[in-house]
């Protein structure tokens, strides 16, 4: 058990080691953002957390950022990653920010509001 323990942890700060911050140009991307059973978390640091339900379906994602393809940002490490189709950057409407991610529209919430994975 103890072994499987400190396997995990370094998993764990083995996919933290991968993230890249963010440049300064992306920095619009970071926060926290959620809308039609989607959440998406992006740190400044380059981590991201992806929680999706959808009706008895989920998908959730943990792991680095691992570069922008134009609007497009690939999250995973080497081959395990996934692509997030990006139509509608980060923009301000009014007060709030917007995005729209696989094809969801995301509002940016207040930090601290949305619950995270603990490591």
């Amino acid at each position: 058990m103890k072994l499987r323990t400190t396997l995990i942890a370094l998993f764990a700060l083995a996919l933290v080691a991968c993230a890249k911050p963010l440049a300064p140009e992306r920095l619009p991307y970071a926060g926290e953002w959620a809308g039609a059973g989607i959440t998406l978390i992006i740190d400044a640091d380059g981590r991201v957390e992806y929680h999706r339900k959808d009706g008895t379906a989920s998908k959730s994602i943990k792991a680095p950022l691992k570069e922008f393809q134009g609007d497009n940002f690939v999250v995973g490490i080497g081959s395990l990653a996934t692509t997030f189709i990006v139509t509608a950057p980060p923009h301000q409407e009014g007060d709030a920010w917007k995005m729209t991610v696989d094809n969801i529209e995301l509002t940016k919430q207040p930090p601290g509001t949305l619950p995270r994975d603990d490591d």
